[in-house]
């Protein structure tokens, strides 16, 4: 069963030849290892005050990506998690995604672009949309905590 798993794997990815011989395709191993490892999956809350979340989506390929941050008083981000339904591709570009993040302040997250995203997995142009997802999904989720404090702090609530 887990060769099966690891080969229905490798095939998702990309990894073996098509049994032609034809259309070989290699991926990075950085994008292989997100991919087979994924860091932070998972979710919180979302009625959490101190969460905000991104949810996204290419309606061209049919990748979904759902990006959340926790963050504390002082407004870093101190934890975050995602579940992306997509390519192996979208999955590596959550997971890079979430790991640069941690740590970082809202206003540093919104500094991390796409093409640093895309040039870190090495993506093919035809993957470069996965990359875009993810800097949209950190835009999302941190305009989502941004409401919520703003809804909040006008209703006289402290959070």
């Amino acid at each position: 069963m887990m060769m099966l798993r690891q080969t229905s794997r490798k095939a998702y990815l990309g990894l073996r030849a098509s049994p032609l011989g034809l259309g070989r395709r290699l991926y990075h191993e950085n994008v292989i290892d997100h991919f087979e490892n994924p860091r932070n999956v998972g979710s919180f809350n979302r009625n959490d005050p101190n969460v905000g979340t991104g949810l996204v989506g290419a309606p061209s390929c049919g990748d979904l990506m759902s990006l959340q941050i926790k963050v504390d008083d002082s407004g870093q981000i101190i934890d975050t998690r995602f579940k992306t339904f997509g390519c192996g591709s979208a999955i590596a570009s959550s997971s890079v995604a979430s790991e640069w993040i941690k740590g970082k302040t809202l206003e540093e997250v919104l500094t991390i672009k796409n093409a640093e995203i895309a040039k870190h997995l090495s993506l093919p142009p035809v993957k470069l949309h996965c990359s875009m997802l993810a800097e949209d999904a950190i835009k999302s989720a941190v305009r989502d905590y941004k409401e919520k404090q703003a809804k909040a702090n006008a209703a006289g609530e402290t959070v």
